[in-house]
């Protein structure tokens, strides 16, 4: 009897987990809109272009124009970002960045888009430090 509860416990537990991660996901596609690479370059030139990756990714190559906003920092960095203009995000993989444009939302900002499988897809221009 002890060995059922338990597994009914366990099988609840991942119910639960299941159900909370559905509905966050739904609620990050809600607040960005992602972007294949090509539609990313037509338009990241004329918005802001946000790395959410830590300084030391950033440090080792990030696309070019791009501004190191950690997604560690962003609560506390929120007021280098306009409000008024497109907010281009991306991360490693597009997690960091999905996360993120959450946060901006919660916040007033309206404009969000992510790159498609973050930088590691990314095969356009690179600078490094």
């Amino acid at each position: 009897m002890q060995l059922l509860e338990i597994v009914l416990g366990i099988l609840g537990a991942i119910i639960v987990f299941g159900i909370y991660t559905f509905f966050t996901g739904m609620k990050m596609k809600k607040s960005v809109s992602t972007l294949s690479q090509d539609d990313f370059i037509q338009g990241y030139r004329k918005a802001q272009l946000i790395d959410v990756r830590e300084p030391k990714e950033f440090d080792g190559g990030h696309i070019l124009g791009a501004r190191n906003i950690p997604a560690s920092q962003m609560k506390t960095r929120m007021k280098e970002i306009r409000k008024d203009k497109p907010v281009y995000l991306y991360c490693q993989s597009g997690a960091r960045s999905a996360r993120t444009a959450l946060t901006l939302k919660k916040n007033g900002y309206d404009q969000l888009y992510q790159l498609d499988g973050g930088f590691r897809k990314w095969t356009g221009k690179i600078k490094t430090k």
